[in-house]
């Protein structure tokens, strides 16, 4: 079964892209080999990673374009904050990296409190903070629904494991 997840990221500069992260508070795990030529960003403790690559590295791995960030965008990166303050702290280090703030600081829907923001890159993220007890029942709607899909333990073999993802 799945132990990690990652998500292969193209960046025009490297060194512009890592110092900006590591300005928001992230930080990176070593690449096999002590490769040079990408960077993997650490996202929460889930073991989900962003590889991020330079685009002419990038393109060897696909044959397709890649997105014109600056027209368009596939994806939009959504992470945790443990509370209000978490956002509020990380959309003032998003400005003072380089980054756009796109959407500031706010409540939205009555139980989620977060802002929008594009790399330099141009790839958009999301961070929010979720109210524990909305948040605890919509995940506990989802974990039921995944639950009636998923094989059991004694189908699949491994024990399924819960994980709490943190944003730094």
């Amino acid at each position: 079964m799945t132990k990690e997840f990652w998500v292969n990221l193209p960046v025009k500069d490297l060194k512009r892209s890592k110092d900006f992260f590591t300005k928001l508070g992230f930080t990176f795990k070593p690449l096999p080999g002590d490769r040079e030529d990408g960077a993997c960003l650490i996202l929460g403790t889930k073991s989900v990673y962003v590889m991020m690559f330079e685009e002419k590295i990038f393109r060897s791995f696909t044959d397709t374009n890649i997105t014109d960030t600056s027209k368009s965008n596939e994806v939009l990166f959504s992470i945790d904050a443990e509370n209000t303050d978490e956002v509020n702290i990380l959309a003032e280090r998003v400005k003072k990296a380089g980054g756009k703030v796109l959407a500031g600081p706010a409540e939205k829907d009555g139980w989620m409190y977060g802002f929008g923001f594009s790399d330099p890159d141009g790839h958009l993220w999301n961070v929010l903070y979720m109210e524990p007890s909305s948040a605890d029942q919509a995940e506990s709607e989802e974990e039921s629904d995944m639950d009636s899909e998923r094989p059991s333990e004694q189908e699949s073999g491994t024990p399924q494991q819960k994980q709490e993802m943190q944003v730094p």
